[in-house]
C-alpha cells in the first residue's frame, strides 16, 4: 500500500512539472505580450546604450513588441540591477550588464543589494570593450618600456586617470602598477572624457580608456597610444599593438557586456531572447558598427555557460580587486 502511495505521489508530481513545463512553453510561445524595458545602466552616450539601442531595433523587428530603452544610472550600475533582480520574473525586464555590474562590484562593494549569481540571469554575451593605454604626446613616452623607466625615475610622480575607484580604468591601471612594481598616483573623475580631455591638457599623464571615446583623440595626435588591453589586436586601432607584445607579457583584459534578466524567467523565454540575439549580433551591420566603436563582437555560448563564465569572472576579478585594496570600499 505504501508502495502505491509513494507511486501515486511521484506521477502527481512528475504531471505537476509537465504542466508547468507545457505553461512555461506557451508563455515562451506569446512571449513578448508587452512592450519590454531595456535597462541601461548608465548614463545616456557611450558603448553601453549603443549597444542596447542597435539591439532593442533587431528584437523589435524580430519579436513584434518594442523593446523600450531606459538609462537608469547611479551607483556603478546597482541602482539598474537591484531594479531588474527585484523585477518580475516574466522577461519584460532586461538589462545591459557589463562586467562592472556583473563581477567586480561582488567585491568591490561592501553591501551588494544584489548577488549576480542568484538574483540576475544572463542571457547572451554581446562583445568584449578593449581598453587603449594613452599617454600626453608631449612626454617623452613612445613604449611600455619609456613610461615604466619614467615612473622609476619620479616614483609618486606620474598620474593617471580614471572615471572612478573600482572602475574597469582603474583596476587596468593597478594591474600595471602592480607588475612593475611602480608608485602612480591615481585620480579619479565623474566620467572618461574628463578625464581623457585632462590628459589632452597635460594635467595628469597617462590613463586606460575604453577605445571609443579615445579614438578622435588619437587620430587627431592629442593622446599618445601605447597599447590596447587585448591579446589580438583591435580593429579601429589596428596600429596599435597589443602590450602583451609591446612589455606587458600575458596581459589580456577587457570589459564585456551582455543581456541580463531577472533570475526565475523560465527557460524557454531567455532561450527564445538567446536566439534573437544572436541573430541580431550576426547581422553584418551591427557588426560593422560596433566594430567601428572599438569593440571587439563575441558570439554568444549557451545561457548555462554564461552563467558559469560569470561565476569565473567574479573569482578573477575578485582577485584583481583585492590585490589592489579596495575590496568592500564602495
Amino acid at each position: 500500500m505504501r508502495r502505491i502511495l509513494v507511486m501515486k505521489a511521484i506521477s502527481s508530481m512528475l504531471l505537476a512539472l509537465g504542466l508547468l513545463a507545457a505553461a512555461d512553453g506557451a508563455r515562451a510561445q506569446n512571449y513578448p505580450t508587452r512592450p519590454v524595458t531595456f535597462v541601461v545602466p548608465f548614463a545616456p552616450g557611450g558603448v553601453t546604450t549603443l549597444f542596447a539601442r542597435l539591439l532593442s531595433q533587431k528584437l523589435e523587428q524580430q519579436l513584434g513588441k518594442p523593446f523600450v530603452v531606459e538609462n537608469r544610472p547611479g551607483g556603478g550600475g546597482v541602482t539598474a540591477a537591484t531594479q531588474v533582480a527585484h523585477a518580475p520574473p516574466d522577461g519584460h525586464t532586461i538589462m545591459m550588464a557589463s562586467s562592472t555590474v556583473l563581477a567586480i562590484n561582488v567585491t568591490l562593494r561592501k553591501n551588494l543589494p544584489y548577488d549576480p549569481r542568484t538574483d540576475l540571469a544572463p542571457i547572451a554575451l554581446l562583445a568584449r570593450v578593449p581598453f587603449v593605454l594613452v599617454v600626453n604626446p608631449a612626454l617623452p613616452i613612445h613604449s611600455v618600456a619609456d613610461l615604466v623607466k619614467l615612473a622609476r625615475e619620479k616614483p609618486g610622480k606620474i598620474s593617471f586617470g580614471t572615471p572612478g575607484p573600482g572602475t574597469f580604468h582603474h583596476l587596468n591601471a593597478e594591474m600595471f602598477k602592480t607588475m612593475f612594481g611602480l608608485d602612480l598616483v591615481h585620480v579619479p573623475y565623474k566620467g572618461s572624457a574628463p578625464a581623457l580631455q585632462d590628459v589632452v591638457g597635460g594635467h595628469i599623464d597617462m590613463m586606460f580608456s575604453d577605445v571609443s571615446p579615445a579614438l578622435p583623440l588619437i587620430e587627431a595626435g592629442k593622446v599618445r597610444p601605447l597599447g590596447v588591453t587585448t591579446r589580438q589586436r583591435v580593429p579601429a586601432v589596428a596600429d596599435v599593438p597589443p602590450l602583451a607584445e609591446a612589455g606587458m607579457p600575458g596581459h589580456d583584459t577587457a570589459s564585456w557586456h551582455t543581456v541580463t534578466t531577472t533570475a526565475d524567467v523560465p527557460a524557454p523565454i531567455i532561450a527564445k531572447l538567446h536566439g534573437a540575439i544572436r541573430t541580431a549580433m550576426s547581422d553584418p551591420g551591427v557588426v560593422e558598427t560596433l566594430t567601428k566603436d572599438g569593440t571587439l563582437p563575441q558570439t554568444s555560448p549557451p545561457p548555462d555557460a554564461l552563467k558559469r563564465f560569470v561565476a569565473d569572472e567574479i573569482v578573477r576579478w575578485g582577485k584583481v580587486v583585492e590585490q589592489a585594496g579596495l575590496a568592500g570600499m564602495e
